[in-house]
């Protein structure tokens, strides 16, 4: 009998899982309702598959009575499952709404892990809530959770969106102690935040060691330290980190357009000024009306009429 409850177990956990995956929610849970008929349901993966299909199907309240059912089985509510409930949450009702629901749990006892810590340290980080992202984090480290680089990322964007430098600079310090490397999201936060204070050492001492991390650069980066060094009218550095941007496959975004522009039109470089609206056609950006000028007054400074007379025809003003 004993061999045969736990074959029917099986059976079922299969089922359960199976069926989930397809999304079959009535099959589903006319099948959870009958291995309850039978025997308690134990297997973790089972009941993280029902809140992935809860989820994906939108039916977030069942993912609580989900968790519910954990407990009263005596079985561990995983960091995996409350953080798919806290991401679906966020996912389908924005980031107020996971916030209230982790907040809910936390209440009734619940133990969060690491991966569940970062979702929702970044959800308070992402709504302003900086004393409790802050009250959290403090928590994620006390537990032992002190390499998780997510959690680490969004604290130090968020002192970046703060204008709170030294915070950033003291928890940069702090994770490299423990080992974590930071990524690119971090070093672009703080690329932005010494270009404000028009720091400039500091900057291609961060890029540097960007490069000796080999943390790949992205848009954002090139963008920042571009922008950094025009705003300090170091022009060539901004021509030679744009070529290479371009080089490793770059695209040219309104912000980045609207420096190099700039940059262009102040040197006087009017043939690379020409390639640059060439190529922005190409990816289909737009001149709003201070690019589209900007440009016009070098070609018209330079007597290059038929180029403004291409620009004219080529580019509607946003």
């Amino acid at each position: 009998m004993e061999k045969k409850g736990v074959s029917e177990y099986s059976i079922y956990s299969t089922l359960i899982c199976s069926f989930a995956r397809l999304h079959e929610v009535k099959v589903v849970e006319e099948l959870v309702t009958e291995a309850k008929s039978k025997t308690t349901i134990r297997d973790p993966d089972v009941y993280l598959k029902l809140v992935i299909m809860y989820v994906e199907e939108g039916l977030l309240e069942k993912t609580l009575e989900v968790a519910e059912a954990m407990k009263d089985a005596d079985v561990n509510v995983s960091d995996c499952v409350l953080c798919a409930i806290i991401n679906g949450f966020s996912k389908r009702r924005g980031f107020s709404s996971s916030v209230n629901v982790y907040e809910k749990l936390i209440s009734k006892g619940y133990e969060p892990g690491q991966v569940t810590y970062a979702s929702i340290i970044n959800a308070y980080c992402r709504l302003g809530q900086h004393i409790k992202a802050e009250k959290v984090f403090a928590e994620m480290l006390q537990k032992g959770f002190d390499k998780c680089v997510v959690a680490y990322s969004s604290m130090i964007v968020m002192y970046g969106k703060t204008n709170r430098l030294k915070n950033a600079m003291k928890l940069v310090a702090k994770m490299k102690e423990k080992g974590c490397k930071p990524n690119v999201w971090i070093y672009n936060s703080l690329i932005d935040m010494h270009g404000k204070e028009k720091d400039l050492r500091q900057i291609e001492k961060l890029w540097k060691e960007m490069k000796r991390r080999k943390v790949e650069p992205d848009k954002i980066t090139y963008t920042s330290i571009i922008g950094a060094y025009c705003k300090a009218k170091e022009f060539d550095k901004c021509i030679k980190l744009y070529n290479e941007y371009r080089i490793n496959k770059g695209g040219i975004d309104k912000a980045m357009a609207g420096t190099m522009v700039g940059v262009y039109s102040k040197v006087g470089m009017v043939d690379e000024l020409v390639k640059l609206l060439q190529d922005m056609k190409i990816e289909g950006q737009k001149l709003d009306q201070r690019l589209y000028q900007s440009a016009w007054n070098a070609f018209t400074e330079a007597g290059m009429q038929l180029q403004t007379q291409w620009m004219k025809e080529s580019f509607h003003v946003s």
